[in-house]
């Protein structure tokens, strides 16, 4: 633990022992101290992820690669964090806050039974229910909950009418603690609270736009965030709870939002945007806007501290937090730290001639000894054999043929200007793009749709991954790339509807708290967007179509309000998820759109007639039947079949593409 810490852990300490931490009489009515553990986001990353990080004093400023998180060094660190608490007599929770699903080959071969099998093996206390936890359909999401070891949490999900989530009895509004110390009780029984233990609360807050994110919610209603929070909060108060935590998936925007309209939350820990909070520019990794433990007033002038420990795995975060006699907080600090492996390379292809040894190897790990961000972490032994033994072969062995070799790792930021990306933004999502315009342009293709793609339009939250250096295989692209299984759509648009598209999404991602998914990248055309108010407003400047040249040398024409353009996106996109709400508004009174799919090997096209918005989903009508993904032979996937197609024919040593399509001029 870090000299900071240390320090407000010794604090705590003292306020416990000064204040009789112990079961009593009236514990209720003293000062309380509670540590919460808590993990966002990790997508199946069992693994441990390739990353680097750089600071001007080590090694003359130059990179160090490594490898961060990964579930059995997760659990390793949150073991150490529960060893510290009980040789305390200290109060802890562990917390996940959502989006334990999707993201990688464990998840595509096993869906959710392998993230039931090893979140159980955690020990977690509580998790909120994420967006991607509706990725496939409630019957599986059922059988989710129902093998999970710890309560999952959605205060405003109503599942009284979907036949799947119904009577899911581990799927809960709220669940409450009683702590003596270290001994911490699930209370069962609400109208029979213990006497002489601290209370505490945590529920379960997602997304009410729920069915705009994640289209397979079924019969799932949702209700607004905050009144459903405050009814929340008066109903365990007057039980008498008076430490309430929020466990939410809304990112951290809405959890501002949250804290500002609603009184008695304690704490939220949060999930969805994917945000480290804290300042990482020790680092290279920059400082976020909002803060790890960073405090908002509530309406009656009380307060509210908000937490969120990254993405992928890589990251714990720890909360310190102190409620006064009344149960409002007092003091709330800690931070995320970041779970480094102990090798470290010089160059990012990690080839063993580049791996530090010796008195570099010391540099390093003195560097990360001194900081309080980051700390060498070893595996969990047992995890790691289990997931070796049980999963790891199988997905060695779904990856397939190497398609290409990489000679330097591509980057993937969801917004350019982000996390040392210049104003270009990602590198991989072009190449997805491009790999669609191409893969839609193939004569075969074309035969079926009657259009020929002028452009690809990929949102960045379909990209989850980098592209790493060396040999690329065709699961690197279907099992982690682009792991959806989302179809292609082929749509006609006018050039206004193209630029309303781009504006809106920009625009909504222009907040640094903004969840960075919507934001669109570009294939076989070009956009520069000016930002002329910060984080609120622009407009695009330049948007042109490539018309001829080479991929060196490109030739440009400028995109034509009352022209029409042929533009494919994957369907998720095409019918206006993902706040692409353009989409529907060019597709409510009728649609030019063909979605396709693979049947034995050849394209199979889906004529789609226009699409409806009820106010909360989005559902696309077919002329003559949607995409049948259960028959015999059918691969829908044709979103990552198109790319895997593309790298393969024309692109086996994978580099960045020539031009940019995208450029983000952020106002200064």
């Amino acid at each position: 633990m870090n000299l900071q810490r240390t320090a407000l852990a010794l604090a705590l300490t003292g306020l416990m022992v000064g204040c009789s931490n112990s079961s009593s009489d009236d514990n209720q009515g003293t000062p309380f101290a509670l540590t919460i553990a808590h993990i966002n986001d990790t997508h199946s990353n069992f693994d441990p992820i390739n990353s680097s990080f750089a600071n001007p004093t080590l090694r003359d400023g130059q990179a160090v690669y490594n490898q961060f998180g990964g579930h059995p060094r997760l659990l390793s660190a949150v073991d150490e964090i529960k060893g510290s608490a009980e040789r305390q007599d200290q109060s802890l929770l562990f917390l996940h806050g959502g989006d334990a699903w999707q993201g990688t080959g464990y998840f595509k071969l096993n869906n959710g039974r392998m993230n039931a099998d090893i979140l159980s093996l955690m020990g977690l206390d509580a998790m909120a229910v994420g967006n991607h936890e509706f990725d496939l359909d409630n019957a599986t999401l059922a059988e989710f909950i129902d093998n999970v070891t710890f309560p999952v949490l959605g205060a405003n999900m109503d599942v009284s009418q979907d036949a799947d989530l119904a009577d899911v009895s581990n799927l809960k509004p709220y669940v409450v603690f009683a702590f003596d110390g270290h001994t911490k009780t699930r209370v069962t029984d609400l109208d029979n609270l213990p006497q002489g233990q601290q209370l505490v609360a945590v529920f379960g807050v997602v997304l009410e736009d729920m069915p705009t994110i994640s289209p397979n919610v079924g019969d799932v209603t949702f209700q607004a965030e905050v009144d459903t929070a405050q009814a929340i909060v008066d109903e365990l108060k007057a039980l008498g709870v008076d430490k309430i935590l929020a466990l939410t998936h809304l990112g951290t925007s809405r959890d501002i939002n949250l804290a500002q309209n609603v009184d008695g939350i304690d704490v939220i820990v949060g999930g969805h945007s994917h945000s480290l909070l804290g300042d990482f520019s020790n680092l290279g990794m920059g400082d976020s806007e909002v803060q790890y433990a960073q405090l908002v007033e509530t309406p009656n002038g009380g307060l509210t501290c908000i937490v969120q420990a990254g993405q992928y795995a890589q990251a714990v975060g720890q909360a310190e937090v102190v409620f006064d006699a009344q149960g409002n907080i007092d003091q709330c600090g800690g931070g995320n730290t970041l779970l480094s492996s102990d090798t470290f390379y010089a160059e990012s292809q990690r080839q063993e001639a580049d791996r530090l040894v010796g008195a570099e190897h010391a540099e390093v790990a003195n560097f990360i000894a001194g900081q309080d961000n980051i700390r060498i972490q070893a595996e969990d032994a047992t995890l790691r054999a289990h997931i070796d033994t049980h999963y790891k072969p199988a997905l060695d062995e779904a990856y397939g043929e190497v398609i290409a070799q990489v000679p330097e790792t591509l980057v993937h930021e969801r917004r350019p200007g982000d996390n040392g990306m210049d104003e270009h933004g990602s590198r991989v999502a072009p190449i997805v793009a491009e790999g669609q315009r191409y893969w839609a342009n193939l004569p075969e293709v074309v035969a079926e749709t009657g259009m020929s793609v002028d452009l690809a339009l990929v949102g960045a939250g379909g990209v989850r991954t980098n592209i790493d250096e060396g040999a690329y295989y065709e699961g690197s692209v279907s099992l982690e790339l682009l792991p959806f299984s989302n179809y292609l759509s082929v749509v006609e648009l006018t050039g206004a509807e193209i630029r309303q598209l781009l504006t809106e999404t920009i625009t909504l991602a222009l907040p640094n708290d903004a969840h960075m998914g919507k934001f669109p990248y570009i294939g076989g055309a070009r956009y520069v967007f000016k930002e002329t108010e910060s984080q609120v407003g622009g407009h695009i400047e330049t948007l042109e179509l490539l018309t001829g040249g080479t991929e060196a040398e490109p030739q440009w024409t400028a995109i034509e309000d009352t022209a029409h353009y042929n533009v494919v996106m994957t369907n998720y996109n095409a019918n206006g998820n993902d706040d692409w709400h353009a989409m529907y508004e060019a597709q409510a009174d009728g649609a030019k759109r063909f979605d396709i799919i693979l049947v034995d090997g050849a394209p199979m096209v889906y004529p789609v007639e226009k699409v409806l918005f009820d106010g909360s989903s989005y559902t696309a009508v077919y002329a003559d039947g949607a995409p049948d993904c259960d028959q015999t032979g059918a691969q829908c996937n044709t979103d990552a079949l198109a790319v895997i197609e593309y790298i393969d024919d024309t692109r086996n040593e994978l580099v960045e593409m020539q031009y940019q399509g995208v450029t983000l001029n952020r106002a200064q």
